[in-house]
């Protein structure tokens, strides 16, 4: 970005005008080369010269981006050097020279011979340093939304292929063509052995590489869970050089992102090389990011990741005027035309439901039916933000900013803007983290860790929780003014166990879908196993429904699912009928039947914690916490799973 000093432009009487007059040439001619066919002669008639150049200086040399007039000496390629490293504009024999901005990376500079008034050349470069940023911010904004288009298109792609070889290869592909880059791998993290399993790997031996975890830049990423940039000067000594040795190949420049599921654990990570001019920038590691973000869902659902095909992202058009919700119950149908009416709205939306209703589904069905579908969709699980981390993580943080910031980092509100932020489980915020959050919802501006410099954020937030936010600001466990601003559109998500007979066709879809993975015809549920699944409570909701079909299709070797084989799902009415006839009242039986089904869980898990927040949706240390809140005992539980 340009740093452009104004007071260069009014140095001068004539400057203020020069400016205005290129700004609004740059907006008549947004091409690079018309704009300074038509600049240039007005410069050489302002300074009186009789050449003028806008010429890069890179590497020692001049290299001419457009001018004007005659000249037979070869441009004075020293001063053009003194004048960048003084920063300031120089005249020696007949020659001035002036830097378009201070402090410049691409060390443009404006030329001038025989000029008459020296001083206007100055005030020249300065004006043409405005209208140059102008161009190229357009230019950036087009080249933007040109690979957002092409992000959207190629991840539909991705959503039709369950093979991981040609999958891995597409995204190869994807990434170098929208970065220009040389080559592209995606590495999958083998946690058990500590290796990196990188793919496609041109040149070698079945076309996969295997690298230690903490090997070079993309160790440091999978080991971090940052994204990481190395250019022709900085960063050389850190990428590992085994493999360019073994490949006869050299490794210039770098981008690095880390691959996260959709449950917040980091798998792997993206990495591109050799861009094809230049290095790779921050708008670069930006669309990475998102690319990242779609390849972790392609790759979660063909490595049968654990919540990763959720019911409601069945089909999402993101191009499209909207996203398919499944299900046909009077539920559903309310939801969707809830949806339908305040997607295109900018209105404040909280979604309310238990854990594995598809409250992330929904809002991504909010972002892709409003005008904002086009650009990046962000979550973030509060859950899982530790309070030291909660500002970097959302608001970013500069280079030295802290021990560990070895670069910048750009947060997740600076991500979003101009798209859709969603923050699942925002009950579970610190009382600090709320008032951090709020005052960023009400000015709209973010300031990164270690920065002074405020950044305008447009990002659309809809928060979600299992929580009941009111309970928590009457119990001053959280903010009212943040409630307030968060809740002016509330959406509930309604429980599996009341949406009739979506519960069968969901199965339907589920056993279908696992059938097809496991390469035999789906099995059909008798009248029995119906009326089975339409009985169930199901506690765990969708994700609790789709895991049984998982098992379904892989354990029932029969074409038909009878009630015996859903035997281990709770007896119609019997674990209901005692809560009823307790006399309780429904905070006291929710608990009870909360302390019940976790023990139970951690039963069939035979003690395995890992397992037991798995089947449970959470991650271990919420399910810890979990127990602690409910009176239940943990320490057994930690010293077991370990």
């Amino acid at each position: 970005m340009y740093d452009i000093n104004l007071e260069r432009i009014s140095a001068t009487t004539e400057g203020p005008a020069l400016a205005t007059e290129l700004w609004l040439l740059a907006q008549q001619h947004p091409d690079l080369d018309e704009f300074l066919a038509q600049a240039l002669p007005r410069v050489l008639g302002l300074v009186k010269a009789s050449f003028v150049d806008l010429t890069a200086f890179v590497a020692g040399k001049c290299d001419t981006l457009g001018d004007v007039g005659v000249s037979e000496e070869p441009l004075p390629s020293t001063l053009v050097s003194e004048s960048l490293d003084e920063e300031n504009w120089l005249h020696r024999h007949v020659w001035t020279v002036a830097p378009l901005v201070h402090r410049s990376e691409t060390g443009e500079v404006l030329v001038a011979r025989d000029a008459v008034r020296p001083e206007l050349v100055d005030s020249a470069a300065a004006s043409l340093g405005i209208a140059l940023e102008g161009i190229r911010a357009r230019q950036t904004q087009e080249r933007r939304v040109a690979r957002l288009a092409e992000i959207l298109r190629i991840t539909q792609e991705w959503g039709q292929t369950d093979e991981m070889e040609p999958l891995l290869t597409q995204m190869a592909e994807a990434a170098t063509r929208i970065l220009r880059a040389d080559r592209a791998s995606i590495f999958l993290w083998d946690k058990p052995n500590k290796m990196l399993v990188g793919r496609p790997a041109l040149g070698v031996e079945g076309n996969e590489l295997r690298i230690r975890d903490n090997a070079g830049i993309v160790g440091q990423v999978v080991q971090t869970g940052q994204a990481r940039r190395v250019d022709m000067l900085e960063g050389q000594a850190e990428i590992d050089r085994t493999v360019d040795r073994k490949l006869g190949y050299a490794t210039n420049t770098l981008l690095c992102v880390p691959l996260i599921s959709k449950n917040g654990e980091l798998f792997g990570a993206f990495e591109v090389i050799n861009k094809e001019e230049g290095n790779f920038t921050a708008e670069d590691e930006v669309e990475l990011t998102e690319l990242a973000m779609h390849a972790a869902v392609a790759l979660e659902k063909t490595q049968h990741l654990e919540d990763l095909l959720k019911l409601h992202r069945q089909i999402v058009e993101q191009q499209a005027a909207g996203v398919q919700l499944v299900g046909q119950s009077p539920e559903m149908e309310k939801l969707r035309e809830t949806v339908g009416r305040v997607a295109k709205t900018e209105l404040a939306i909280l979604i309310l439901g238990q854990n594995g209703t598809g409250k992330e589904v929904v809002a991504q069905s909010l972002h892709y039916l409003s005008s904002r579908r086009d650009m990046p969709f962000i979550a973030v699980n509060c859950a899982a933000l530790a309070e030291t981390l909660l500002e970097s993580e959302l608001f970013g943080h500069e280079k030295g900013a802290f021990t560990d910031a070895h670069d910048t980092r750009i947060g997740k509100f600076e991500l979003a803007s101009g798209g859709t932020l969603f923050l699942d489980e925002i009950g579970d915020l610190s009382l600090g983290g709320q008032a951090k959050l709020l005052r960023v919802l009400e000015e709209k501006v973010v300031v990164r860790v270690g920065g002074s410099t405020p950044i305008h954020t447009d990002a659309r937030v809809i928060a979600a929780t299992n929580q009941n936010l009111a309970q928590m600001v009457a119990d001053k466990k959280f903010r009212e003014d943040l409630y307030y601003r968060l809740n002016v559109v509330t959406i509930n998500m309604p429980p599996l166990r009341d949406r009739g007979d979506d519960i069968v066709l969901l199965a339907d879809h589920f056993l279908s879908h696992f059938s097809r993975q496991a390469g035999r015809k789906p099995p059909q549920f008798t009248a029995a196993a119906r009326k089975r699944l339409l009985h169930h409570a199901w506690p765990g909701n969708v994700r609790e429904l789709r895991n049984l079909m998982e098992r379904m299709a892989y354990l029932v070797a029969e074409d038909k699912i009878d009630a015996p084989d859903l035997a281990f799902i709770l007896s119609p009415g019997t674990h209901e009928e005692s809560l009823l006839d307790s006399g309780l009242d429904l905070s006291e039986a929710t608990r009870r039947f909360q302390i019940d089904y976790i023990k139970k869980v951690i039963d069939r898990a035979r003690g395995n914690m890992s397992d037991a927040a798995e089947h449970l949706g959470l991650h271990r240390s919420n399910l810890y916490r979990k127990m602690g809140q409910l009176g239940l005992s943990t320490s057994g539980e930690e010293e077991s799973s370990d």
